[in-house]
């Protein structure tokens, strides 16, 4: 438990700050395009993570919503149940996670069909010999073939949107303070090791994406709709009363709790 208290107690100092907030998404637009540099000036030789069926890419970044979904959601019940203590209110914030699903489900299959409407199936990866016959990317690779199309990068967009929703739900730990010797105490110190963990995780895979897959192009994209579906929200649509509304902090608290009420 003191090892699961430290590590907690370095998130708190590092995550939960508002210079994080405020400078991860323009380090995350940095880091996209230096790894793009990297890629296409000078490659980095093949390795563990350049793999696509390495542990990470496979067991979390394929399911990242998933990853965050299930970490968040104990977490915003609990902290924001601790200090409002009005379970309207922490549905109401919970709500936060279905809109953050259904930017994911509609960008996800935005992508999927921007793939498939400029794409084609070729007989080769080197796009050689087109096959008209097969119309579709399932079809293409059934009859194996190789497609090629826009492919806007979903890590991309992805890791940013997770990351950046992450360390916006983490800022009410300004205003959490617990017995230690409560489970309540417990709970939330293993939630944020889990969620700095899946955070630093997200960030290191988005870089990993921006060295070793896709054109610059298709991360561009991919990390601009992550970055619209988070201003979007926590930067503009959450600072209206009839949004799920930002995490409860210092002295908006109050203003918070009755916008909510409104």
């Amino acid at each position: 438990m003191e090892h699961l208290e430290r590590c907690a107690w370095f998130l708190r100092g590092t995550l939960v700050r508002a210079a994080v907030r405020r400078y991860l998404p323009w380090a995350l637009v940095a880091s996209m395009l230096a790894g793009s540099l990297v890629k296409e000036l000078s490659p980095l030789p093949e390795s563990f993570l350049s793999n696509k069926r390495n542990v990470l890419n496979v067991y979390f970044v394929k399911v990242a919503w998933a990853w965050t979904f299930c970490l968040l959601l104990p977490f915003i019940a609990l902290t924001n149940y601790h200090l409002t203590g009005r379970a309207g209110l922490v549905l109401r914030r919970l709500s936060t996670l279905l809109v953050g699903t259904a930017i994911w489900y509609v960008c996800t299959s935005l992508f999927s069909n921007i793939e498939h409407y400029t794409g084609s199936c070729y007989q080769s990866p080197a796009l050689e010999g087109v096959r008209e016959e097969h119309r579709s990317k399932q079809q293409c690779h059934r009859e194996g073939g190789f497609w090629h199309g826009f492919d806007i990068s979903g890590h991309s967009f992805l890791l940013t949107f997770c990351a950046l929703m992450i360390v916006e739900e983490m800022a009410v730990l300004h205003e959490v303070k617990t017995d230690r010797s409560h489970c309540l105490h417990t709970a939330i110190t293993a939630l944020v090791v889990a969620l700095g963990f899946l955070t630093f995780v997200w960030v290191w895979m988005f870089l990993c994406t921006a060295i070793y897959f896709h054109d610059l192009s298709q991360k561009v994209f991919g990390t601009l709709f992550g970055l619209l579906g988070w201003y979007g929200t926590y930067g503009f649509w959450y600072l209206k009363s009839f949004s799920p509304g930002l995490p409860p902090q210092s002295s908006s608290l109050i203003l918070k709790q009755d916008s909510y009420k409104k």
